[in-house]
């Protein structure tokens, strides 16, 4: 199973702020690989399309919010592969449809909404069993594909995404925005001796997600599913650039996500890139990378 995809270039961000702090800076561009399915949705749900394939499934169900870029690669990958798609949205319709959920329903998804109590419930095996009675037999993906076949497919983002062979070694630091952890866990599970995972949490409080990082490592390393190394590299949580919590903003990050744009010619999201990138210049200033080179 496989997409076109353009090889994502490593673009250097050639920043005053970075070179002050005598680092090298560069961006994968993985926005670039496809137009619909990008970025580290292809990597998360590779293998789950794949384990749906082989299971005979012709159904995948999947959660998200109302502006979840899960819900957009999900639709766009499942028609993209003949499969039947549902998105279970958090929340009540709101019409008209943003710009994600109509594309959803055009790529054939549809849409099923749940208040945010029952949405809370979507990891459990009681609405699990209510979504199976209402819509038959379906294969599951959790919100942001974050199990086990996302792990894997994140695994393959630094080696298999690099356009030149042993690139990947020349990286001291990657950066990551965190959402629920699965991109962080992949990579830290890739990277090679002496390299560091730094992934930036676009929730408050995010240090509650270091058990599950740990879970989802040590579940994943248990499983015999395939691992580059036996054991992850060093990984750490910055927790201080989530901007007051998921998807809020302030006129600081809109300012800095538009001159960041304006002066690298890299698109920033809101909800997690813009927050990365501003931790990382202001990392910078503080020189947190020591003789590092970070990789976001």
């Amino acid at each position: 199973m496989s997409l076109t995809f353009i090889a994502p270039p490593i673009q250097q961000i050639n920043s005053k702020i970075a070179r002050n702090a005598g680092v090298d800076l560069y961006v994968l561009r993985l926005d670039l690989m496809h137009p619909w399915v990008n970025g580290n949705k292809w990597f998360k749900l590779k293998y789950n399309l794949l384990d749906a394939k082989e299971k005979n499934f012709t159904t995948l169900l999947t959660f998200g919010g109302a502006y979840s870029n899960h819900i957009y690669a999900t639709a766009a990958a499942g028609n993209l592969f003949g499969f039947r798609t549902i998105g279970v949205i958090r929340g009540e319709e709101r019409l008209p449809l943003n710009p994600t959920l109509s594309f959803a329903l055009q790529q054939g998804m549809q849409l099923v909404y749940l208040n945010r109590e029952m949405y809370r419930q979507r990891n459990t095996p009681a609405l699990e069993e209510y979504l199976r009675q209402r819509f038959g037999e379906m294969f599951i993906i959790p919100e942001g594909g974050s199990n086990l076949n996302g792990v894997r497919g994140c695994t393959e983002i630094i080696d298999r995404a690099m356009p030149t062979a042993g690139y990947a070694y020349a990286f001291d630091h990657i950066c990551v925005a965190c959402g629920t952890a699965t991109t962080l866990a992949g990579i830290a599970l890739s990277l090679h001796e002496g390299q560091r995972a730094i992934a930036f949490p676009v929730l408050k409080n995010g240090a509650f997600l270091a058990p599950e990082i740990k879970s989802l490592l040590t579940n994943y390393l248990a499983s015999g599913l395939p691992s580059p190394y036996s054991s992850p590299a060093s990984w750490e949580l910055v927790c201080d650039y989530h901007f007051g919590g998921y998807a809020k903003v302030n006129d600081e990050l809109l300012l800095f996500s538009q001159q960041f744009t304006e002066e690298h010619g890299v698109p920033l999201d809101y909800v997690y890139t813009a927050k990365m990138f501003y931790g990382v210049m202001d990392l910078l200033k503080q020189n947190f990378f020591v003789k590092a080179t970070p990789y976001c």
